[in-house]
Protein backbone atom coordinates (compact mmCIF):
# COMPACT_ATOMS: atom_id res chain seq x y z
CA UNK A 1 0.00 0.00 0.00
CA UNK A 2 1.34 3.43 -0.96
CA UNK A 3 2.15 5.72 1.95
CA UNK A 4 0.30 9.03 1.82
CA UNK A 5 2.57 12.09 1.70
CA UNK A 6 2.86 14.31 4.73
CA UNK A 7 0.63 17.37 4.81
CA UNK A 8 1.90 20.81 5.77
CA UNK A 9 -0.44 23.72 6.50
CA UNK A 10 1.13 27.18 6.26
CA UNK A 11 -0.77 29.89 8.15
CA UNK A 12 -0.14 33.60 8.09
CA UNK A 13 -0.65 36.87 6.26
CA UNK A 14 0.03 38.26 2.78
CA UNK A 15 3.57 36.91 2.88
CA UNK A 16 2.22 33.36 2.97
CA UNK A 17 -0.33 34.31 0.31
CA UNK A 18 2.57 35.37 -1.91
CA UNK A 19 1.52 38.96 -2.49
CA UNK A 20 4.12 40.83 -4.53
CA UNK A 21 5.63 37.80 -6.29
CA UNK A 22 4.32 38.03 -9.84
CA UNK A 23 6.71 35.37 -11.09
CA UNK A 24 6.06 32.30 -8.93
CA UNK A 25 3.38 33.25 -6.41
CA UNK A 26 5.49 33.64 -3.27
CA UNK A 27 7.82 31.57 -1.09
CA UNK A 28 5.06 29.22 0.04
CA UNK A 29 3.96 28.48 -3.53
CA UNK A 30 7.59 27.99 -4.55
CA UNK A 31 7.99 25.43 -1.77
CA UNK A 32 4.75 23.70 -2.81
CA UNK A 33 5.98 23.40 -6.39
CA UNK A 34 9.38 22.12 -5.29
CA UNK A 35 7.86 19.38 -3.19
CA UNK A 36 5.28 18.44 -5.84
CA UNK A 37 8.19 17.33 -8.00
CA UNK A 38 10.01 15.55 -5.19
CA UNK A 39 9.42 11.86 -4.43
CA UNK A 40 7.78 11.65 -1.00
CA UNK A 41 7.55 15.44 -0.87
CA UNK A 42 4.90 16.76 1.55
CA UNK A 43 1.69 18.36 0.29
CA UNK A 44 1.66 22.08 1.10
CA UNK A 45 -1.49 24.07 1.86
CA UNK A 46 -0.69 27.80 1.76
CA UNK A 47 -3.42 29.48 3.82
CA UNK A 48 -2.30 33.09 4.08
CA UNK A 49 -4.80 35.94 4.35
CA UNK A 50 -3.82 39.54 3.64
CA UNK A 51 -3.85 41.73 6.73
CA UNK A 52 -4.01 38.89 9.23
CA UNK A 53 -2.24 39.14 12.55
CA UNK A 54 -2.00 36.87 15.54
CA UNK A 55 -5.59 37.26 16.74
CA UNK A 56 -7.13 36.39 13.37
CA UNK A 57 -4.87 33.40 12.80
CA UNK A 58 -5.57 32.18 16.34
CA UNK A 59 -9.30 32.37 15.58
CA UNK A 60 -9.11 30.34 12.37
CA UNK A 61 -6.18 27.95 12.61
CA UNK A 62 -8.04 24.80 13.58
CA UNK A 63 -11.02 25.43 11.30
CA UNK A 64 -8.67 25.71 8.35
CA UNK A 65 -8.17 21.95 8.25
CA UNK A 66 -11.30 20.57 9.91
CA UNK A 67 -13.39 21.88 6.99
CA UNK A 68 -11.17 20.59 4.16
CA UNK A 69 -11.77 17.27 2.45
CA UNK A 70 -8.29 15.74 2.58
CA UNK A 71 -7.74 16.95 6.13
CA UNK A 72 -11.24 16.67 7.56
CA UNK A 73 -10.69 13.31 9.20
CA UNK A 74 -7.03 13.75 10.13
CA UNK A 75 -4.79 16.38 11.64
CA UNK A 76 -2.08 17.69 9.29
CA UNK A 77 1.40 16.41 9.98
CA UNK A 78 2.80 19.89 10.45
CA UNK A 79 2.10 23.62 10.56
CA UNK A 80 4.26 26.60 9.68
CA UNK A 81 3.27 29.90 11.27
CA UNK A 82 4.30 33.22 9.74
CA UNK A 83 2.62 36.09 11.60
CA UNK A 84 3.57 39.23 13.45
CA UNK A 85 4.45 41.89 10.90
CA UNK A 86 0.93 43.33 10.89
CA UNK A 87 0.78 43.21 14.69
CA UNK A 88 3.88 45.43 14.91
CA UNK A 89 2.40 48.31 12.88
CA UNK A 90 1.48 51.51 14.71
CA UNK A 91 -1.85 53.14 13.92
CA UNK A 92 -2.25 56.74 12.82
CA UNK A 93 1.25 58.05 13.49
CA UNK A 94 4.80 56.72 14.04
CA UNK A 95 4.32 56.69 17.82
CA UNK A 96 0.69 55.55 17.76
CA UNK A 97 -0.61 52.42 19.43
CA UNK A 98 0.50 49.11 17.89
CA UNK A 99 -2.17 46.92 16.36
CA UNK A 100 -1.23 44.38 19.06
CA UNK A 101 1.17 45.41 21.80
CA UNK A 102 4.37 43.45 22.31
CA UNK A 103 3.31 41.84 25.60
CA UNK A 104 0.01 40.74 24.10
CA UNK A 105 1.81 39.37 21.06
CA UNK A 106 4.25 37.36 23.17
CA UNK A 107 1.51 35.98 25.41
CA UNK A 108 -0.80 35.14 22.51
CA UNK A 109 1.94 33.42 20.52
CA UNK A 110 2.80 31.28 23.52
CA UNK A 111 -0.81 30.20 23.87
CA UNK A 112 -1.21 29.53 20.15
CA UNK A 113 1.97 27.48 19.92
CA UNK A 114 0.97 25.40 22.93
CA UNK A 115 -2.43 24.72 21.33
CA UNK A 116 -1.00 23.69 17.98
CA UNK A 117 1.78 21.62 19.58
CA UNK A 118 -0.84 19.60 21.40
CA UNK A 119 -2.13 18.41 18.01
CA UNK A 120 0.76 18.41 15.55
CA UNK A 121 4.29 19.61 14.79
CA UNK A 122 4.76 23.36 14.39
CA UNK A 123 7.55 25.52 12.98
CA UNK A 124 7.74 29.32 13.00
CA UNK A 125 9.18 31.89 10.59
CA UNK A 126 10.51 35.26 11.65
CA UNK A 127 9.55 38.66 10.25
CA UNK A 128 10.74 40.49 7.16
CA UNK A 129 12.13 44.05 6.98
CA UNK A 130 10.17 47.08 5.82
CA UNK A 131 11.03 50.23 3.89
CA UNK A 132 10.38 52.97 6.43
CA UNK A 133 10.88 55.76 3.90
CA UNK A 134 7.51 55.14 2.25
CA UNK A 135 5.39 54.96 5.40
CA UNK A 136 2.57 55.17 6.21
CA UNK A 137 1.12 52.09 4.58
CA UNK A 138 -2.48 52.55 3.40
CA UNK A 139 -2.30 56.13 4.76
CA UNK A 140 -2.65 54.96 8.35
CA UNK A 141 -0.17 52.24 9.40
CA UNK A 142 3.42 52.97 10.34
CA UNK A 143 5.83 50.04 10.15
CA UNK A 144 9.41 50.37 11.38
CA UNK A 145 12.37 48.02 11.45
CA UNK A 146 12.94 48.80 15.12
CA UNK A 147 9.46 47.52 15.96
CA UNK A 148 9.71 44.56 13.59
CA UNK A 149 13.01 43.53 15.17
CA UNK A 150 11.50 43.76 18.66
CA UNK A 151 8.55 41.57 17.68
CA UNK A 152 10.81 39.04 16.02
CA UNK A 153 13.03 38.86 19.13
CA UNK A 154 9.95 38.27 21.27
CA UNK A 155 8.79 35.60 18.83
CA UNK A 156 12.14 33.84 18.98
CA UNK A 157 12.10 33.89 22.78
CA UNK A 158 8.62 32.36 22.90
CA UNK A 159 9.64 29.63 20.45
CA UNK A 160 12.65 28.82 22.60
CA UNK A 161 10.50 28.62 25.72
CA UNK A 162 8.03 26.21 24.16
CA UNK A 163 10.70 24.28 22.21
CA UNK A 164 9.48 25.09 18.70
CA UNK A 165 11.85 25.44 15.69
CA UNK A 166 12.28 29.10 14.71
CA UNK A 167 13.86 30.63 11.60
CA UNK A 168 14.86 34.27 12.13
CA UNK A 169 14.70 36.40 8.98
CA UNK A 170 14.83 40.11 9.81
CA UNK A 171 18.50 40.64 10.60
CA UNK A 172 19.82 38.18 8.03
CA UNK A 173 17.72 39.72 5.26
CA UNK A 174 18.82 43.24 6.15
CA UNK A 175 22.41 42.05 6.07
CA UNK A 176 22.04 41.54 2.31
CA UNK A 177 23.24 44.60 0.39
CA UNK A 178 20.27 44.58 -1.98
CA UNK A 179 17.50 43.97 0.58
CA UNK A 180 15.68 47.26 -0.06
CA UNK A 181 15.30 46.31 -3.72
CA UNK A 182 13.40 43.19 -2.61
CA UNK A 183 10.51 45.23 -1.18
CA UNK A 184 7.49 46.43 -3.13
CA UNK A 185 6.83 50.20 -3.45
CA UNK A 186 4.25 49.93 -0.64
CA UNK A 187 7.11 49.34 1.81
CA UNK A 188 6.00 46.06 3.40
CA UNK A 189 5.40 43.37 0.79
CA UNK A 190 8.25 41.46 -0.80
CA UNK A 191 8.65 41.25 -4.56
CA UNK A 192 9.71 38.11 -6.44
CA UNK A 193 13.35 38.55 -5.40
CA UNK A 194 12.39 38.82 -1.72
CA UNK A 195 10.19 35.73 -1.89
CA UNK A 196 13.00 33.92 -3.69
CA UNK A 197 15.41 34.76 -0.85
CA UNK A 198 13.02 33.37 1.78
CA UNK A 199 12.46 30.26 -0.32
CA UNK A 200 16.23 29.73 -0.39
CA UNK A 201 16.34 29.84 3.40
CA UNK A 202 13.49 27.34 3.69
CA UNK A 203 14.97 24.72 1.39
CA UNK A 204 18.11 24.71 3.54
CA UNK A 205 16.38 24.89 6.96
CA UNK A 206 17.38 21.78 8.89
CA UNK A 207 14.27 21.79 11.09
CA UNK A 208 11.90 21.84 8.11
CA UNK A 209 13.88 19.30 6.12
CA UNK A 210 14.12 17.02 9.13
CA UNK A 211 10.36 17.19 9.60
CA UNK A 212 9.81 16.50 5.89
CA UNK A 213 12.35 13.69 5.77
CA UNK A 214 14.12 15.37 2.83
CA UNK A 215 17.62 16.48 1.92
CA UNK A 216 18.48 20.10 1.05
CA UNK A 217 17.76 20.93 -2.58
CA UNK A 218 20.87 20.77 -4.74
CA UNK A 219 22.35 23.82 -6.44
CA UNK A 220 20.63 26.35 -4.20
CA UNK A 221 22.52 29.56 -3.45
CA UNK A 222 21.74 30.95 0.00
CA UNK A 223 23.74 34.17 -0.19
Amino acid sequence: MAIAPKQLVVLGDSGVHGWGDRERGGWCERLRLDWMGTPKGPVVYGLGVRGDGLERVAARWEQEWTCRGELRRKTPDGVILSIGLNDSARVGRPDGRPQLNLDGYSFGMGQLLDEIKSQTSVLVLGLTPVDEHVMPFADCLWYSNQEVAAYERALGEVCQEVDVPFLALHESMRAQSEWLSWIEPDGIHLNASGHHWIHQQLVQWDALLGWAGLEPLANVCVS
